[in-house]
């Protein structure tokens, strides 16, 4: 191990040390020791040494204490700044922790703070980016600039009311998959050869934790990425006239100190090896053993009876598809700090998601049609253009401008997509279908 001199500073970080005394750091530990002021680098080589301190690794044991303080930390500080649901501070606690370990999940999910203007959202997002990994708020962002700064830490982009539009189209198509890991950009680079110039290929690993606030809210296929909170205005005048002083906050201190102090060591005690497949085993186990599939046999190499209690609390929350792998990291996480932790997250996770289905219920097209076909009794062969026309007053909305998209075109496509047909044929009178109407009454009691 390379090892660094350094003079402290001030002592909150240490135990038994004074001022002014010399301490022996990682090469690593020492740069951010300087970086945050807490040390100083010291030049003269002949200097006395008056003490010398090796740093130890923390236990396991010492590791998830400290972690189950930050967890707590974090939702004090946030609290004490910000008016906010307490459904959502296991979240966004959970959230800040995991920067420091999302390399180690297979998918993480973006924070969106939605909010009126006045109601406190770039305030928290500034607190979210504070306590996140390398967190850096910025009010734009460039294609280049998130590919390019995609290994560094945790971007926060606040006021990020121009991602749905369509000169977005590059940058949102890089966020609709750099929740992932293993999402990689391609672009052309000029290179110079002896010959002159040529082009090669740069790849760019995307795959961050991103943090991202607005006031019109998130466009539909982005925002089912996201893991949603929303601030209303606040009347608490003991929070909204407070100056946000992150730098002289003693909690904040406090925490960043405790981070620092284990961050090198929490991959290995935090992530849980081979969970994704256990709980992969144990889902097979579960419900393909109830279908009548007798060729399916158990994988042994990878017994998940180690996690049955917690994959028996999540599946209960009845989660899945996507709200599953993104809730998932957050609930590996809390679990291995602490059971009670667990619960926190999926009760307020539970709420969060049965809002969503609520909201999905009411706002998406393809929901909507869903229901709408749930509720037909033709069992014969009807026309695309009269189901059309049927929509549309289903929709009890009239034929103005906010319906230029329902059309017999678009009614096609989505009994396509949403597979609600049993035939189709095409008659002088147009193309007519038999419709799958039991398919959509199963179907639209995921939503109810």
């Amino acid at each position: 191990m390379v090892i660094k001199r350094l003079r402290v500073k001030y002592l909150e970080k240490f135990d038994n040390i004074e001022e002014g005394e010399i301490i022996y750091y990682s090469k690593t530990d020492a740069a951010a020791l300087v970086k945050e002021g807490i040390a100083e680098y010291v030049d003269k080589p002949q200097e006395k040494i008056e003490k010398k301190i090796i740093k130890k690794e923390p236990t396991r044991e010492e590791i998830l204490r400290e972690l189950g303080e930050c967890y707590e930390l974090i939702k004090q500080i946030i609290k004490e700044y910000c008016d906010i649901e307490e459904k959502y501070l296991p979240i966004i606690s959970a959230w800040i922790i995991g920067t420091y370990i999302h390399d180690e999940f297979e998918a993480y999910p973006y924070l969106f703070i939605n909010a009126m203007r006045g109601s406190g959202k770039t305030r928290l997002l500034k607190l979210v980016a504070l306590m996140s990994k390398n967190g850096e708020v910025t009010n734009s962002v460039s294609e280049a600039v998130l590919f390019r700064t995609g290994k560094e830490g945790t971007l926060c982009i606040d006021e990020f009311e121009g991602i749905g539009k369509k000169e977005s189209s590059n940058l949102r198509e890089i966020l609709n998959s750099a929740y992932k890991r293993g999402a990689k950009v391609k672009r052309m680079k000029k290179k110079k050869t002896k010959d002159g110039e040529t082009y090669v290929v740069e790849e760019f690993d995307v795959y961050m934790p991103i943090a991202m606030a607005n006031i019109w809210g998130m466009e539909e296929v982005l925002g089912d990425r996201c893991i949603s909170v929303v601030l209303e205005k606040s009347t608490q005048l003991h929070i909204t006239k407070l100056i946000e002083n992150y730098g002289e906050n003693e909690l904040i201190r406090a925490l960043k100190g405790k981070i620092h102090n284990i961050q090198c060591s929490l991959c290995s005690v935090v992530t849980e090896k081979n969970i994704y497949t256990a709980w992969n085993e144990y889902i097979k186990d579960k419900y393909l053993k109830e279908t009548t599939l007798t060729t399916y046999t158990t994988n042994t190499n990878y017994n998940y009876t180690k996690y049955i209690d917690l994959f028996n609390k999540i599946d209960d929350k009845k989660i899945d598809g996507r709200n599953l792998e993104l809730s998932f990291p957050l609930f590996i996480l809390l679990y291995t700090i602490n059971e009670n932790f667990l619960e926190e997250i999926l009760k307020s996770m539970g709420e969060l998601m049965k809002e969503k289905k609520q909201e999905e219920f009411v706002e998406s097209r393809d929901i909507i049609f869903l229901d709408f076909i749930s509720q037909q009794t033709n069992v014969d062969f009807i026309k695309v253009r009269d189901l059309t026309f049927m929509f549309k007053k289903f929709l009890e909305m009239g034929d103005d401008e906010e319906l230029k998209w329902l059309n017999s075109k678009w009614v096609g496509r989505v009994l396509k997509r949403l597979s609600l047909f049993k035939e189709k044929r095409r008659t002088s009178a147009g193309i007519e279908v038999l419709l799958h109407i039991h398919k959509a009454q199963e179907k639209i009691k995921m939503f109810k």
